[in-house]
Formats: C-alpha cells, structure tokens, sequence
C-alpha cells in the first residue's frame, strides 16, 4: 500500500507543469537616446507590446500603461539604431516615428481604461512592430 501511495505522489508531482517563463527585457535604456543594434531594440519592442497585449486582457491597465511607455521609448531609440536592414533603412524614421506616436496613444487610452481604443492600438501596433522584423 505505501508503495502504491508513494508511487502515486510521485506520477502526480511529474505531472505539475511549471508556468511559462515571461520574457525579460533586457536592463533598462538610459535616458539618453544611443546607438543600439537594431534587433536587439526590435527584440524589445515585441516584449513590449507582448506585455502590453497580456496586460490588457486582464485587464491591467497600469501594466498596459508602463508597457505603453517603454515601447515609446524604445521607438525612440529605433531612429538611431546601428546594423539596420537595408528594406527598413529608408523608412526607418518614419516607422519609428509612427511607432512612438502609437505608443503614445496606447498610454493615453490605457489612462481612460478605453478598451476598444487600446484593441485598435495594438493591433496596429503589433502590425507596425511585425513589418519591421529582420525577416521576411
């Protein structure tokens, strides 16, 4: 019986699944915009708007906020980024650019709670972060 028992904690200890690790981002940017490799700002972007998109379905809107925030920041860093692609180099700017703008709005909207306007930012907003992946 003590085996049966412990051979039965045991499958039942195996079966636990551990919850998915969260993507960290990389240590904070400083204040003063610099030159960084375009990937890894890329890498960071899609963080955040990942956290902000999980944020939002449950309803966090102080997360959604901060995500709103950091992704403006990064933005930021974007129009300086070194090793960029050749198909983004022309229009990096302007990606940026209306990146940051979107983030921008993404906060104010999280601010008022408006849900269907933060759905519709981050639709774009992902959009925007898919067309300036490394990758076709």
């Amino acid at each position: 019986m003590r085996r049966l028992l412990l051979i039965g904690m045991l499958l039942t200890t195996a079966s636990c699944v551990m919850p998915e690790t969260r993507n960290t981002l990389p240590a904070p940017l400083p204040r003063e915009v610099s030159a960084r490799p375009y990937g890894q700002l890329l890498e960071r972007a899609r963080i955040q708007a990942g956290r902000a998109n999980e944020a939002f379905y449950v309803d966090n809107w102080t997360e959604v906020e901060e995500a709103a925030v950091g992704l403006e920041q990064t933005a930021q860093y974007l129009t300086k980024a070194e090793d960029v692609p050749a198909k983004h180099k022309t229009k990096l700017a302007s990606m940026s650019t209306g990146l940051a703008k979107l983030a921008k709005e993404l906060t104010a909207a999280a601010r008022k709670k408006d849900g269907k306007t933060v759905n519709a930012l981050m639709t774009k907003i992902n959009a925007r972060v898919r067309d300036m992946r490394l990758k076709d």
